[in-house]
């Protein structure tokens, strides 16, 4: 008899514990990661990856618009201030040796030195103090230097007082006196002059540098943008087969029609602030020095009279002016620079007589009147030299203006975008949401 083998008996199915849901065996756990990966699934989630890719870099190149109009504005901005802070502290160093000048030659007069001369004495120091206020205001960084200069300017003004008492009673200190106000200025007042002129034209050159860089925030922002507007329009057309979303064109059109306006106005402001550079900026700081030169080469001339038969020194320190002088002159480059070097040539031509009068010669109070201006003679020093200081003064003031007022137009020839780059940038992402909204519709 076969016997039969018993089948396993039925798994009885155990309750689930109380206060807990049944939960189908391939489910996802529910969570914020869950969801988000759910929102990016399939060709809706795709889309709108592409729609936050697109917005926001429409956002962010409204930003780079901004801030490259901003990066040229402020550097037109400050290169303006710093050109008219140079050009301020350049006149700083030509009323002080343009003062120097006044006094050692007045000094040969003995005595009560002419009132004119006294007077462009004195207002020249008045007008070198005023500009050091003027300059500390203008520029903080330059406060302490400038306090400083202001220092050895009283320093300066003393000894010139005691040389000018001395020498109108005829006391031989008087000269001593002089020579060590002028050694104050050339040891202790100038070099401060200096370092300021050759921080302010460092600040000057990184500002003129700083303009062009707008150009690439601005260029660089909209081809990245419109690289993500081709790349989502092309993936629109792929998926969907519509080759044209209007909004998104029309958002890429205005990041283009943006970058190509401020690109080409930032590009236009950075070329004419070049220009000015190298024409009017140039032409004014070749004429500072030419100016600061010719007077420090004139005070030398002075000294060296006063010296009497021992001036090698101060004739050496007149001719390396002089050089200097021709130097600048020669980079004027504009169509007055001919009659500037016929103007300071006929003052050198006067030197030289002066020189051969006291050296050859041993004409000693020729050469003084000659220097002075006591005589009625074109050889006199005095009215070459102010023919010369009238003339190129003219020119400086014009190229300083020209200056501004050409830095001023670049400025404000530049496009508002400024200050809509960002309102632009929004709009661009609104377009972009528009079009893909659309698309995302065909799929609810």
């Amino acid at each position: 008899m076969t016997q039969t083998q018993s089948a396993p008996p039925a798994t009885v199915p155990t309750a689930p514990p109380p206060g807990t849901t049944p939960q189908a065996p391939n489910a996802r756990t529910a969570g914020p990661r869950g969801a988000v990966a759910q929102w990016f699934e399939g060709t809706p989630g795709r889309m709108r990856a592409f729609l936050i890719l697109a917005a926001a870099m429409s956002v962010v190149f409204g930003l780079a618009a901004a801030q490259g109009f901003s990066q040229s504005d402020g550097a037109l901005d400050r290169a303006q201030a710093n050109t008219a802070q140079l050009v301020r502290i350049q006149a700083i160093h030509t009323n002080l040796v343009s003062a120097n000048a006044d006094a050692t030659n007045a000094f040969l007069v003995g005595g009560l030195e002419p009132p004119e001369q006294r007077a462009h004495f004195v207002n020249s120091l008045a007008a070198a103090a005023g500009l050091i206020a003027e300059a500390a205001t203008a520029q903080p960084a330059d406060r302490d230097v400038l306090g400083a200069l202001n220092k050895t300017l009283i320093t300066y003004g003393g000894l010139i007082e005691q040389a000018r008492a001395n020498n109108r009673q005829g006391l031989p200190i008087g000269s001593q006196y002089l020579k060590d106000a002028n050694s104050v200025l050339q040891d202790d007042s100038l070099p401060l002059v200096k370092a300021l002129v050759e921080a302010n034209e460092k600040r000057v050159d990184t500002e003129f540098d700083g303009i062009s860089q707008g150009t690439i925030w601005i260029l660089v922002g909209g081809l990245l943008s419109l690289v993500v507007f081709a790349i989502t329009l092309r993936w629109l057309a792929r998926r969907t087969h519509r080759y044209l979303n209007v909004p998104i064109v029309a958002g890429a059109a205005l990041v283009l029609l943006t970058t190509v306006v401020g690109g080409v106005s930032l590009a236009s402001a950075s070329n004419s602030a070049k220009y000015t550079r190298s024409s009017e900026y140039e032409r004014t700081l070749a004429l500072s020095r030419a100016r600061i030169a010719a007077y420090d080469a004139r005070s030398n001339e002075s000294l060296t009279l006063i010296a009497r038969g021992s001036g090698d020194a101060f004739d050496k320190a007149y001719n390396a002016a002089a050089t200097q002088v021709n130097e600048q002159l020669g980079k004027v480059g504009s169509s007055d620079s001919g009659t500037l070097t016929d103007l300071w040539s006929t003052y050198q031509a006067v030197h030289k007589k002066i020189r051969t009068a006291d050296g050859d010669k041993g004409d000693w109070e020729g050469a003084v009147a000659m220097a002075v201006g006591k005589n009625e003679t074109s050889d006199n020093s005095v009215y070459a030299f102010d023919a010369f200081d009238s003339a190129s003064n003219q020119q400086l003031t014009a190229t300083s203006t020209a200056v501004q007022k050409d830095l001023k137009n670049v400025r404000d020839g530049l496009p508002p975008i400024g200050w809509l780059g960002v309102p632009i940038g929004i709009l661009a992402a609104l377009l972009v949401a528009w079009g893909m909204s659309q698309r995302l519709e065909e799929y609810r």
